[in-house]
């Protein structure tokens, strides 16, 4: 089997997983990073979503191999190694942008990632970027108000 070598919440992991293994998978099963949520399996709900190389992606739709020499951010790297939490994921729990939580790691990073390459997002920047992390609790209201308050907070 192959090995990869990456770097995942600022910490190297080497590892031989299955050429087939998913990146979620790997997360969840072979890391124990259970923050990632697999959902539709497809790549529609972004419940699985992640940072690689500081971008979105699907990890269900991704090998773990795929990602040797790159560097992860998954939701359990968001919080300070004080257990802090990161004014992101502040925000949502201040402007209830969660309910059940099942969509919350993917709203997160998906908001982190539009908040690094826009500081200022509009309210109908914020939706395009959301538009692929389904949420069947909070209708959305919530989840924007959320992003637009971390903006001010990360922009400070």
């Amino acid at each position: 089997m192959p090995t990869l070598s990456c770097v995942v919440n600022g910490e190297r992991v080497t590892a031989s997983p299955e050429p087939r293994r998913l990146l979620v998978d790997f997360l969840r099963y072979d890391l124990g990073l259970t923050g990632t949520h697999v959902g539709c399996e497809h790549g529609y709900c972004g419940a699985c979503t992640v940072l690689l190389d500081g971008e979105p992606v699907r990890s269900c739709l991704i090998f773990a191999v795929q990602v040797d020499g790159r560097e992860l951010e998954t939701v359990e790297g968001l919080a300070g190694a004080a257990g802090d939490l990161d004014p992101i994921q502040s925000a949502f729990r201040q402007h209830h942008g969660l309910q059940c939580g099942f969509c919350t790691p993917g709203m997160l990073l998906a908001t982190k990632a539009l908040l690094s390459e826009e500081a200022e997002p509009t309210e109908a920047q914020i939706r395009q970027y959301l538009a692929g992390n389904i949420c069947r609790c909070t209708g959305y209201v919530q989840i924007v108000e959320s992003v637009m308050a971390a903006a001010k907070v990360v922009a400070e």
